[in-house]
């Protein structure tokens, strides 16, 4: 028994001391972001509609625009944002190190996650699930009828997870081929390495999408099996930053909810709505409560749009439709917390 005591009392203090590991003490990452005049993001750098670099070497994407409405907030110009491409191994890291300030990746939102790593999800940019891809030449139309099948995955992601319990859960066998860079797992699809290749559907889309006209060669399964709710994740402790990073989110719904978008916000001003008017800043203290300009929200949505806007400017060209992503009073799980 004593010894069975000395083994739970060493297993106790180990899980301690891992958990302090990451433990940060509290930043000021606001006051950091301000004085190098920069917000770090980090981000994948190689999905399209996520983040991923246009012809001039610009990021664009949801998760990139995602950083860009922490910059409008906190230092009033969207554009001053350094994005840092980070792997599914590297991700957790660089923001648990301090080498991003905050990480919008594809990320999802597990128990796990947020108890161990010493981290916080401060939104949720995108409800999404795991799903599978296939050729069509294969003549495979439901993950049933991959049982025996190689399938392409990434380590050290839930969708490595998902794909284990639902092929046991099913009775289903498979041989994972896995491979920790995203490139390098595509083209070994590509190239017939492996049959099919899971990830979140969002990812999978955008996959597709790159493919331009070879596109219609590939079909994403109609099984989603898995909840994968993807937000941005910052440091606990630094509640000041965690507060403006959740919000600048809500902003962007609020302002949808409220018909007030990038072209038409200036008409706004002087308007007599209670509602409207402490989202412009014009009466409340929201701004100083959260340690920003009066005009932080207003300048999220002059500078990189509404909710909306974001989504159609990255989501809606890979022809994924909104869905679940829609605001609550559409259907959908996109719902903020009342401004005031």
């Amino acid at each position: 028994m004593r010894g069975v005591r000395a083994a739970l009392g060493a297993a106790v203090l180990g899980l301690a001391m891992g958990g302090a590991a990451w433990a940060q003490p509290a930043a000021d990452t606001m006051g950091a972001i301000r004085a190098r005049g920069t917000v770090i993001c980090g981000v994948a750098g190689g999905v399209a509609g996520f983040s991923l670099p246009d012809s001039q070497g610009v990021m664009r994407g949801l998760d990139a625009d995602g950083c860009r409405i922490v910059a409008a907030a906190i230092l009033g110009d969207a554009s001053k944002v350094r994005f840092i491409n980070t792997t599914t191994q590297s991700r957790f890291t660089a923001l648990q190190s301090g080498e991003v300030d905050m990480l919008v990746r594809n990320t999802t939102w597990t128990l796990g996650r947020e108890a161990a790593l010493g981290l916080e999800f401060a939104s949720i940019n995108f409800y999404d699930g795991t799903g599978f891809m296939v050729k069509k030449a294969s003549g495979v139309t439901s993950v049933k009828g991959l049982d025996g099948a190689t399938v392409c995955v990434q380590p050290g992601s839930t969708t490595e997870l998902n794909l284990t319990d639902y092929f046991r859960a099913n009775g289903l066998r498979f041989s994972p081929l896995v491979i920790e860079n995203l490139e390098e797992l595509r083209a070994a699809f590509i190239n017939g390495r492996c049959d099919a290749f899971t990830t979140d559907a969002s990812s999978l889309a955008s996959f597709r999408f790159a493919q331009g006209a070879n596109a219609d060669q590939y079909l994403l399964l109609p099984e989603i099996i898995s909840k994968e709710p993807l937000g941005t994740m910052v440091r606990k402790g630094d509640w000041k930053f965690f507060d403006i990073v959740r919000w600048a989110h809500f902003a962007q719904l609020t302002a949808e909810e409220l018909g007030i978008d990038s072209r038409n916000i200036e008409s706004f001003r002087g308007s007599a709505n209670p509602e409207i008017q402490r989202f412009m800043g014009a009466t409340g203290d929201l701004g100083k409560a959260l340690g920003v300009n009066p005009d932080w929200a207003v300048q999220i949505i002059r500078q990189v749009g509404n909710f909306a806007e974001m989504w159609d400017r990255n989501i809606t060209p890979m022809g994924v439709q909104r869905g679940i992503n829609n605001l609550w009073t559409r259907g959908g799980l996109q719902y903020a917390p009342p401004m005031r």
